[in-house]
């Protein structure tokens, strides 16, 4: 059996093999998503769009960033300290993967 057809059955994979088990978290999904659309984000912007709390978004891009998603920058606006987070490369690649799988397995609408 290999990666493309499942063994004797000539057709293809089921596309719930693609779906990204690090977004099976709502949040990490949320947060994800919120990503995707724009060049970078500041922590607060994410953390109130997501509606989750500074240690759960820390925990959340941690994780997020220990598996190549997220990029996070620390930095300065004036004399305030701020941070601010971006999708990878392989980490929007990986979202627009996982969402293709998920429209694939609900069919269409309507």
């Amino acid at each position: 059996m290999n990666a493309q057809t499942p063994a004797g059955t000539g057709r293809s994979p089921h596309p719930r093999h693609s779906l990204a088990p690090l977004l099976s978290s709502a949040v990490r999904l949320s947060i994800v998503a919120a990503l995707a659309p724009v060049e970078k984000a500041e922590f607060a912007s994410v953390r109130d769009l997501v509606e989750i709390t500074d240690s759960a978004l820390s925990k959340q891009v941690t994780r997020l960033e220990e598996e190549g998603w997220v990029a996070v920058e620390k930095g300065r606006v004036g004399r305030r300290p701020r941070t601010w987070l971006r999708l990878t490369e392989d980490g929007l690649a990986r979202y627009r993967r996982h969402l293709a799988a998920l429209t694939v397995i609900a069919g269409p609408l309507g």
